[in-house]
């Protein structure tokens, strides 16, 4: 009996270990459930396109995810930046990858999004917030970027927009992508 008890006690720890690093985490100050230095939790995705997508498909590449919804007006105020010094700046670089993922919106209003900011940077839905879950506490608000280096660790973490911040950010993936 004792065995079946410690085997099961086993299992969970690391079906919990596996399930996702956030899990049982305390939210920090801007409400993240992950750390720079973590490896990035993954996930699934259908992008606007209809394409479908896993984070862990991109190892070895720069991955920026940004979290975002159309009600969020510090989203629409960052988008144009993210489209324009980044997006456009390493588009064509197979070696960089920027994800937006809009939490909890249905298609349609993700498409009328994207049109109304401009953005041209691959957008995916998030129905329930739940990869936004994986990230930061569910209650925590939007915008946040994640930066994510070949290896899949988290090297930088943004919330809200800043301008300093945003620089900083643009010159980390610019390194990165050396």
């Amino acid at each position: 009996m004792m065995k079946k008890f410690l085997l099961l006690t086993g299992l969970f720890f690391c079906l919990s270990a596996l399930y996702g690093q956030s899990s049982g985490r305390t939210p920090d100050a801007a409400g993240y459930l992950v750390r720079v230095g973590d490896v990035a939790p993954d996930f699934g995705m259908r992008l606007v396109s209809g394409d479908s997508v896993r984070l862990s498909q991109y190892r070895g590449k720069v991955v920026m995810l940004q979290f975002t919804a159309s009600w969020c007006g510090v989203c629409r105020k960052e988008m144009p930046f993210i489209e324009k010094d980044i997006w456009q700046k390493h588009k064509g670089n197979d070696d960089f990858v920027l994800l937006g993922i809009d939490r909890d919106e249905p298609l349609d209003k993700v498409e009328a999004f994207a049109k109304a900011t401009g953005v041209t940077y691959p957008l995916g839905l998030d129905p329930g917030a739940d990869i936004f879950a994986r990230y930061a506490d569910r209650k925590a608000g939007i915008t946040r970027n994640v930066l994510i280096d070949r290896d899949g660790k988290i090297v930088m973490l943004t919330r809200l927009f800043d301008a300093d911040e945003f620089a900083s950010l643009v010159a980390k993936i610019d390194s990165l992508l050396k």
